[in-house]
């Protein structure tokens, strides 16, 4: 059986680039992706989202208001399991690393080409986080990456599993590791990033080494 179509949401004013993705989506995945609905209002991206049972939201950080970071922190509160990448023009790491936190899963500059996309869309659909490399040296500094850490208890079960999410064991090498099912795995992660209050397994991997958690 093929895989089922992964259902896409542009969050986006540009006309231009929604009609582009419109087009070069399906293309470039082999049919896997498809978009089944845009908006240019961040108002009304978390409902638009939630009627289309939309698997992935591309958001683009410049929007008029709210904005696309709150269209993020919206569609976080009102669609946990729909995946969330933000998306923006120029590199200005700031917005990109408070979409991360308002719950973005990733962060993808608008001048990749669109069959660079595949990749990194797919993996952030199988749980990862994905951001290009130049983000990575902002969201780590201390004072402009992730908070710092709270309080907190891991069980040796908990331990385990953030260090090989820190080591960047993918979700399959974990599941054989821990001998569960992927499945469990992107269940347990979910739960651990709760915990830990982070929103992406990078967030995570970070905390982890400076708080000294493994």
């Amino acid at each position: 059986m093929s895989p089922p179509a992964l259902r896409v949401v542009l969050i986006d004013d540009h006309p231009l680039f929604v009609q582009g993705m419109e087009l070069l989506l399906p293309r470039i995945t082999g049919g896997r992706a498809t978009v089944v609905a845009s908006t240019g209002d961040a108002a009304g991206a978390a409902g638009l989202v939630l009627r289309t049972v939309a698997d992935l939201a591309l958001v683009d950080l410049h929007m008029p208001a709210p904005g696309g970071i709150r269209a993020i922190a919206a569609i976080r509160r009102t669609v946990a399991r729909t995946r969330i990448v933000a998306m923006s023009g120029d590199e200005n790491p700031e917005p990109a690393v408070e979409a991360l936190r308002a719950g973005a899963e990733g962060f993808l500059p608008k001048s990749m080409d669109a069959e660079a996309l595949l990749s990194p869309l797919l993996s952030i659909l199988d749980g990862w986080s994905v951001l290009p490399s130049w983000l990575l040296g902002p969201l780590l500094t201390p004072g402009r990456g992730p908070r710092p850490a709270p309080p907190v208890h891991l069980d040796d079960a908990e331990r385990r599993l953030l260090r090989l999410i820190a080591a960047g064991a993918t979700t399959t090498e974990i599941a054989e590791e821990l001998h569960v099912s992927e499945r469990t795995v992107k269940r347990l992660t979910a739960t651990l990033l709760r915990k830990l209050r982070v929103t992406s397994r990078t967030e995570a991997a970070a905390l982890a080494g400076s708080a000294g958690l493994i």
